[in-house]
């Protein structure tokens, strides 16, 4: 566990120092000796001539200093730099089981404090819920010696609490294993978040209304599994929001994808647990603006369906109605993604959103263009592009804009149905292209393919392993774009 205490001036008998540096230069405040300043030097050379590592822990000034570099990877934005710097930090306290840590940060502007807060607390995280044996948590409290930036400081510390708690959620939820978290579970899980924060409203449409309202695609790509599908809405509408803007986020919950009858290849087919990873972030986003008191309308729509073989599972070839009249395909039931999603934004559409964002682990194709680093979006205005873009900045999510290219459009028409749900090349941009078709004019709509960001096999940035909870705090900096800079 990490704590954060933020104090003007912090005493000195903490168990070690943190002191960040980039090449010879300290970063942020540092109130040392000239014995001190001097040592500190000679380590930062120390240190640029490879002698000694990062993370190593010197006597400065009778306290044991952590030197931590703060531009140490490659690729990474100055901010990302820092989460990462704190990232490693934590992990070297608790390893070295020091209590009680001092940070310098009085000069430290707001974002690069944010990163380093973000950072000491994604070290913390672990998800042992299926281990036989557990190893006691060890907190590690770090004072951070603020001056005068102490207010300022701790209204991002509670911010950045709020923001991990979500996150972390999120990352709970995708690692839980499939036939543990099937649509009903995940439905009682949103329940219980809803009904945490005041000011967040749920309702499900079981099967049931699903049919009645003509919600086609769950019910299409739900019908093989012995747990039926839903649809989940949470709705938030501060008093305090703009009167033209409602963000509707909708999320992918595939809670388990087999591909079907066009059955997934065997090998990593145990990932397809996190094919729910949009649906994971999508709720924990709108409950953490509620938390935070964003000014802006959010609604959200879980789309939960697990993705079976089974007596009434669709078979390829396959056509069915969709909510808004036009009749699909089932070329591949490998691709379901796209079929939950457009029941997701149609309802989004019906209860008035201007914005609509869908994100989804949607296509093989992203993995393979852009890999485990950067999340390909699509829109169809260039204005949310900007704030898509300016909100992964400022949450170390890379984003990359990919082209709608109306070229490929004519692959998806079918010979008996109005769309085919697959087309035969440029993957990604076609998942894309059909998704589009369920977007009625007028409304400014993005689609984040997150396949490859969602999960990771190998450790990247600060995930070990398993899922990552990328898109939680883009969202919810892309509702304070939208709330609080309108």
């Amino acid at each position: 566990m990490i704590k954060l205490k933020i104090a003007k001036h912090v005493a000195d008998n903490t168990e070690a120092h943190a002191l960040f540096y980039v090449k010879k230069a300290v970063q942020f405040s540092s109130v040392l000796s000239e014995n001190g300043e001097i040592r500190v030097a000679n380590v930062l050379s120390e240190m640029e001539k490879g002698i000694c590592q990062d993370l190593e822990i010197v006597e400065i000034d009778g306290h044991k200093t952590i030197f931590v570099n703060a531009a140490m990877e490659r690729g990474l934005s100055s901010l990302d730099h820092l989460r990462m710097a704190g990232y490693r930090l934590g992990k070297r306290a608790r390893q070295k089981q020091f209590k009680t840590v001092k940070l310098l940060l009085a000069d430290a502007a707001d974002e690069q404090a944010k990163a380093i807060f973000h950072g000491l607390y994604y070290s913390a995280y672990k998800f042992d819920k299926y281990k036989s044996k557990t190893t006691k948590d060890f907190t590690v409290t770090f004072d951070i010696e603020a001056d005068e930036r102490t207010k300022d400081f701790e209204r991002i510390a509670a911010e950045v609490a709020v923001e991990q708690h979500y996150t972390n959620l999120a990352k709970d939820l995708i690692n839980t294993v499939g036939s543990e978290l099937y649509p009903e579970a995940f439905a009682h899980i949103a329940i219980r978040e809803a009904h945490k924060v005041p000011g967040v409203a749920i309702s499900i449409l079981n099967s049931k209304l699903l049919a009645n309202e003509g919600f086609n695609g769950l019910l299409t790509v739900g019908g093989g599994s012995r747990f039926e599908p839903c649809m989940v809405k949470l709705t938030y509408s501060p008093k305090n929001a703009p009167k033209d803007k409602h963000l509707a986020i909708v999320g992918k919950g595939i809670t388990f994808d087999t591909g079907g009858i066009s059955l997934k290849p065997a090998k990593n087919m145990k990932e397809m647990q996190s094919d729910m990873s949009g649906a994971a972030a999508t709720l924990a986003a709108i409950c953490a603006a509620a938390e935070l008191k964003i000014p802006l309308k959010i609604s959200a729509y879980l789309c939960l369906a697990e993705n079976r073989i089974g007596s009434g599972a669709v078979l390829p070839g396959d056509i069915f109605k969709a909510k808004n009249g036009k009749t699909v395909m089932v070329d591949n039931t490998d691709a379901e993604g796209r079929l939950v999603l457009s029941d997701g934004i149609c309802a989004a559409a019906e209860n008035g959103a201007t914005h609509i964002v869908d994100l989804a682990t949607l296509t093989g194709a992203m993995v393979r263009a852009l890999g485990p680093a950067i999340t390909g979006y699509f829109t169809n205005d260039e204005e949310l592009s900007q704030k898509i873009k300016a909100a992964g900045d400022a949450t170390c999510e890379k984003f990359w804009q990919m082209p709608l290219e109306d070229e490929y459009a004519n692959e998806l028409d079918d010979h008996y149905a109005d769309l085919s749900n697959i087309g035969k090349s440029a993957g990604a941009i076609l998942a894309a292209l059909f998704l589009r078709e369920f977007v009625p004019e007028g409304i400014k709509w993005s689609h984040w393919d997150i396949a490859g960001t969602a999960y990771v096999e190998r450790p990247w940035k600060y995930t070990t392993y398993g899922a990552t909870g990328i898109g939680v705090q883009s969202l919810i900096e892309l509702s304070r774009e939208l709330g609080d800079k309108a």
